[in-house]
């Protein structure tokens, strides 16, 4: 009797044990899956974000947990970023990136590009760029490099003439002829849509253009050619760009399911951009080259 006791003893014992084991197992599996799961927090900007609810999916799939945080600026964005408050942003141009960090001192860096976004001149009293006559009032961004589109954007559509040596930065001295002697409205980049009531007409970025449900197709004009100081990029501090989870961010934007996602999704309003870094960054041969080299 002893003997069967002592044996159905060791027998429950050894049950106990080995359900220890798997309970530690079962605990060790988690965590060890938890850290296989990064999460990764993305600035962008508030309104659309189709595509980057899209890229969320595929992340999920690849072990990547992507939390979008959103903004209604452009400068929190950056902020938030070289705080630490996020790992990345996504809703800037890269002459817009340079300018503002330098005129910040934060040290943040580009990683990657992601899509170029038409700029358009936008109105709701004129349905034809002719018709912005003597006098007309324009409103615009009053962010140096936005500004700056803006003004060549006017450039190109042969309502202004800039000095030589443009630089990118806007500044109405840098305006050489205005011959319907335009008047202009500088206000924050998002409030550009808001204006269309009160000017001739309004240049808007494509983000706020389609947030407030205009299409290039409304425009009066609009950029006609991609250009590489106008590329958008992601943008992370400095020091943190070979963390294997922002390059997954990158190859994931980069991939083939994304681009055919934005070029069925946007019809041409926002066109898939994947160059090299080297060539990103050198986006500035745009506007130091003669025009001859152009």
């Amino acid at each position: 009797m002893k003997k069967l006791l002592l044996t159905i003893l060791v027998l429950a014992l050894a049950v106990f044990a080995a359900a220890c084991g798997n309970g530690n197992e079962s605990k060790e599996s988690k965590e060890s899956g938890s850290e296989e799961t990064k999460t990764v927090k993305v600035g962008v900007s508030s309104g659309d974000t189709k595509t980057w609810d899209f890229i969320v999916e595929i992340a999920k799939e690849e072990g990547l947990n992507i939390e979008l945080v959103k903004f209604n600026d452009y400068i929190m964005p950056n902020m938030s970023l070289a705080e630490g408050e996020i790992d990345a942003n996504a809703f800037q141009t890269i002459s817009y990136f340079d300018e503002f960090i330098a005129d910040r001192n934060l040290d943040l860096e580009a990683i990657g590009s992601t899509v170029i976004a038409p700029m358009g001149i936008y109105s709701n009293k004129h349905d034809k760029l002719e018709d912005l006559g003597e006098g007309a009032s324009i409103a615009m961004p009053n962010e140096g490099t936005n500004f700056g589109r803006a003004l060549l954007l006017l450039q190109e559509a042969g309502l202004i003439t800039l000095k030589e040596n443009f630089d990118g930065i806007g500044s109405l001295d840098k305006v050489a002829t205005n011959p319907n002697n335009l008047k202009f409205e500088l206000v924050a980049a998002g409030n550009t849509p808001r204006f269309l009531e009160d000017v001739d007409a309004s240049i808007i970025n494509n983000n706020f253009a389609v947030e407030a449900g205009l299409t290039l197709e409304d425009a009066l004009f609009h950029e006609s050619a991609t250009a590489k100081p106008y590329i958008n990029i992601i943008a992370v501090k400095k020091g943190n760009a070979d963390r294997p989870e922002l390059q997954k961010l990158v190859e994931i934007y980069h991939s083939k399911e994304v681009e055919d996602f934005i070029i069925k999704e946007y019809k041409g309003s926002s066109i898939p951009t994947f160059v090299s870094l080297e060539e990103l960054l050198n986006y500035k041969d745009a506007w130091t080259k003669p025009a001859a080299e152009k």
